[in-house]
């Protein structure tokens, strides 16, 4: 019987201290997991850092890893978000390939898909976007017939919506 493999976002706030990030991910790295997508970033609490982990794995393991996480000194809240509940973000930056005759219709894309375009040259053009992680993939996929010179995507940030906070006070 195969495993049935789920995506899952997490979000852990941790205390602001150097080697947290790898004491967590080497949790994942030890269960076997690949990390999707992570990112980490001071919060409006100068002591505590949100780190935001997308990751893949059957129900079993991710509850364990979660469950682990828990436990280490430094984590203050770790919570598996339910994605029809919460806010995912991305940002891509992405070169592509324009000169005269493709520029149109490259620009044309980023209109539809809301992307700024934030640079510009005789032969390329560079573009902004962020959404969710879908509509990036939605934008990159429209813009494949181009040839994409580089790009970067930053990885997912979420929050919870409504009034709630994952956030915890600081012992």
């Amino acid at each position: 019987m195969e495993r049935q493999l789920e995506k899952q976002v997490m979000s852990v706030l941790v205390d602001n201290h150097a080697g947290v990030l790898a004491r967590v991910v080497s949790l994942f790295s030890r269960r076997g997991f690949n990390i999707d997508s992570l990112t980490v970033s001071a919060t409006n609490n100068p002591a505590l850092s949100r780190i935001t982990i997308v990751a893949q794995g059957d129900r079993v393991g991710m509850e364990q890893v979660i469950q682990q996480t828990a436990k280490l000194v430094e984590t203050r809240n770790i919570v598996a978000l339910d994605t029809s509940r919460s806010l995912l973000r991305e940002l891509l930056l992405v070169k592509v390939e324009a000169d005269e005759t493709t520029r149109g219709s490259i620009r044309e894309i980023a209109v539809i898909y809301k992307a700024k375009i934030i640079d510009l040259s005789v032969k390329s053009m560079v573009m902004e976007l962020t959404g969710e992680p879908s509509k990036i993939d939605a934008f990159l996929e429209v813009l494949s017939p181009y040839r994409i010179i580089e790009m970067c995507r930053t990885g997912v940030t979420a929050l919870e919506r409504g009034s709630g906070s994952a956030e915890v006070a600081v012992f």
